[in-house]
This record gives C-alpha cells, structure tokens and sequence, in this order.
C-alpha cells in the first residue's frame, strides 16, 4: 500500500546517508514494525500489572532457593 509522511529535511538527509534513497521504504518499513511490536509489548506489560498477588508467593521466603529448585526440575538444565 502507497502511504504519503511528510518528514524533515535533515532526518531525509542521515535517513539517506544510512541506507541510500532506493533503501528507505523498507527501512521505515521495518522501523514502524519494531516500533508497533514494542507498543504491543508495552499494552501486554501494562495489561498484567496487578495481576501477581503481592503476597503468598512459593517464592517469598527464599527467591534464591525457588529459583534454584525452579531450574532443577528442567531436564534441560540438569547436567
């Protein structure tokens, strides 16, 4: 789909001296992908804030030893 941005002179200018003239659709392209994935990604992060209870954790008296005991019951990790 043609789509018409209207952008700054300057940011034309290092946008060409990056990728040269014929490179700049899938540049932008590309730019406007990784930036909507990190706009979802922070909707995702936003979305479950609260959703962990902040107590009553298998974690809460000792982190070290949950992770530890987290990473011995993966078969992949066991040597």
């Amino acid at each position: 789909m043609r789509l018409h941005i209207t952008l700054g002179e300057e940011l034309v200018k290092e946008l060409d001296r990056r990728v040269g003239r014929r490179r700049r659709s899938g540049f932008i392209a590309e730019a406007v992908t990784r930036a909507l994935d990190d706009e979802r990604r922070w909707e995702l992060i936003e979305a479950s804030i609260g959703s962990i209870a902040d107590a009553d954790h298998g974690w809460d008296p000792d982190p070290g030893a949950w992770v530890r005991a987290q990473r011995r019951a993966d078969a992949r990790r066991v040597g």
